[in-house]
């Protein structure tokens, strides 16, 4: 690390339990607090070092130190910058905690992004994973985001197109840049159609509104209702460290889906516009035996066995291990592969 010029702002041996939700041990060899694109230009120099931009730490596993250098994304403000006929156009920095801008924009009048409330993480991190639920994902609010090219030191913009979102992918995926900090996302830009129409199919959701006995639900009312369904399913990091769901929903071939269905007659099965079937993950883990077991200081959760929690003093080796042996189960069972939506360090 000798010889490395950082800006002054950036620390040294920050300890990382605490900056992730998973609440896993480690150290940070450096440390940048970035609350604008000016700071990320002084550390563009930072190439000789491994570098890795940290969000909230919603969606992320340390399995020990890391040498390198994180930057920890803090650029906020949030604020409407146009409208027209069609939609609001609503832009937030990508340090801005997601639930609260998704409260901010309905306590507006802009629907839209309702479906998406208590999903933890930053504005940042959203596109990157192109983050969903109950039938929604970022990618259809998206319009564009800005970023910064490390190596050039630009501001880029990229719209929907460029993202080339996917099921919890984008280009930002693809490529590797969530890994290496070669581009930087600094802002986003999202559309909100003024021709709002609620979504309400998923058995959860739909479920939970008509236990309110709402027929004809506000997008408040189905942000609670998501709220209320997150709370009773997911535990809060602060009381039982997890890091929200573990593995992404398996997307297989539509034979296989059938295969399974004839076997298996109450797999939860979603088809998909391309002739795919997206699977229930959690019901998987669940029916492979794993649903509130534990192995070593880590579990899969007693009230749903998609998320992994730390039971306490857990290291990052431990939840790897507990990952792996899921993963083998699910396959042995099944014949399908789990794989994991957080980043592994």
């Amino acid at each position: 690390m000798t010889g490395v010029q950082l800006p002054e702002f950036v620390r040294r041996d920050v300890e990382l339990a605490s900056r992730t939700t998973l609440a896993l041990p480690g150290k940070a060899a450096f440390w940048a607090e970035i609350s604008n694109v000016d700071q990320l230009r002084q550390v563009v120099g930072s190439s000789a070092l491994r570098r890795f931009v940290l969000g909230s730490g919603s969606n992320l596993v340390f399995s020990g130190d890391f040498d390198g250098l994180l930057l920890h994304m803090a650029i906020g403000g949030r604020e409407l910058i146009g409208e027209d006929d069609d939609a609001w156009y609503v832009r937030a920095g990508a340090g801005e905690n997601w639930h609260q801008l998704v409260t901010w924009t309905l306590e507006q009048g802009w629907p839209g992004l309702e479906n998406l409330a208590l999903i933890p993480g930053t504005v940042g991190a959203a596109p990157i994973q192109n983050i969903g639920a109950y039938g929604l994902e970022v990618a259809d609010r998206f319009l564009s985001l800005e970023a910064l090219d490390m190596p050039s030191g630009r501001l880029l913009r990229l719209d929907r197109t460029a993202c080339r979102f996917a099921y919890r992918d984008s280009v930002f995926k693809q490529q590797g840049w969530h890994l290496d900090a070669c581009r930087v996302i600094t802002r986003v830009t999202f559309r909100l159609p003024k021709a709002w129409h609620p979504l309400t199919a998923y058995t959860d959701l739909a479920a939970e509104l008509d236990r309110q006995q709402t027929t004809r639900p506000t997008a408040q009312q189905i942000a609670a209702a998501v709220i209320a369904v997150r709370s009773r399913k997911l535990p809060d990091p602060a009381v039982v460290p997890n890091a929200g769901s573990f593995f992404h929903n398996p997307l297989v071939d539509g034979v296989v889906a059938e295969r399974l269905r004839r076997t298996h007659p109450d797999l939860p099965c979603y088809p998909q516009p391309d002739g795919s079937v997206k699977l229930a993950a959690g019901w998987l883990i669940e029916q492979s035996g794993w649903k509130g077991r534990d192995l070593g200081c880590v579990g899969m959760y007693e009230k749903q066995a998609l998320v992994l929690v730390n039971r306490g003093g857990a290291q990052g080796a431990e939840v790897i291990a507990l990952a792996r042996a899921v993963q083998a189960d699910v396959r042995a069972r099944f014949g399908v592969e789990l794989t994991p939506e957080p980043v592994i360090l």
